[in-house]
């Protein structure tokens, strides 16, 4: 099995970053947990993180035919894309949003998620953990 992990705008500035919220540990540290726990689970990963929504796009354009799941963490343009909704939308792969705080319970405008509708599961508020339920939720999934 393979999946695609996609991170959005701001991921790559974890635990400099609203430290409160995000925790203190950096993206190389989230990189390294996901290989982590891909490995435990026999799941082969690319991780890609981009603050370009058209960069994002072209990298799920890409993933057609050559991954069976996709991670998105959307960050801000999970409230404003409906490019990245119409992209997932178009290559039809088990897409599983994932946020590390819980959303629902943060400013109004985050409660709206556009990629949510070409997603089969979201997971949201357990930090680095989420990326992990992800690729366990599609391992399962994808059988």
């Amino acid at each position: 099995m393979k999946v695609l992990v996609i991170n959005g705008p701001n991921i790559n500035m974890l635990g400099k970053r609203e430290p409160e919220l995000y925790g203190k540990q950096d993206y190389s540290s989230l990189l390294q947990y996901i290989e982590n726990a891909a490995k435990e689970e026999g799941i082969e990963v690319e991780c890609f993180q981009s603050n370009h929504e058209g960069a994002i796009v072209d990298k799920i354009q890409q993933s057609c035919c050559a991954f069976d799941g996709i991670i998105i963490n959307p960050a801000a343009y999970t409230h404003t894309s409906v490019a990245i909704l119409d992209a997932l939308k178009s290559v039809s792969i088990p897409t599983v949003e994932v946020h590390l705080t819980d959303t629902n319970t943060r400013e109004e405008f985050r409660r709206i998620s556009y990629v949510r509708q070409a997603c089969v599961q979201t997971i949201m508020g357990f930090g680095f953990e989420g990326y992990k339920k992800a690729l366990l939720f599609l391992k399962s999934y994808c059988k």
